[in-house]
């Protein structure tokens, strides 16, 4: 079975951009991650991410983040290769 892409813009509240989100997410689930864009300060951080895996493993791997508390929303134009 092919592997999905989903590309996604992540909205950190402050509490968690000390925190290693993205490492736990590659460990606690089957997928591979590009970090394509990120933007971070003591209040908030964003990132675009690119996430390929199986389609279940991504959705549960999407709902993961946002029962973090971090905000998930799908990229709907490629700012980075557009």
């Amino acid at each position: 079975m092919a592997a999905d892409t989903q590309r996604l813009w992540l909205m950190y509240p402050s509490r968690l951009i000390t925190k290693p989100v993205i490492c736990e997410l590659s460990r606690a689930f089957d997928i591979v991650f590009n970090i394509r864009q990120a933007s971070v300060n003591d209040e908030i951080g964003l990132m675009s991410l690119e996430l390929q895996g199986e389609r279940d493993v991504l959705k549960n791997a999407i709902a993961w983040l946002e029962a973090q508390g971090i905000k998930v929303e799908p990229l709907e134009i490629n700012t980075i290769e557009g």
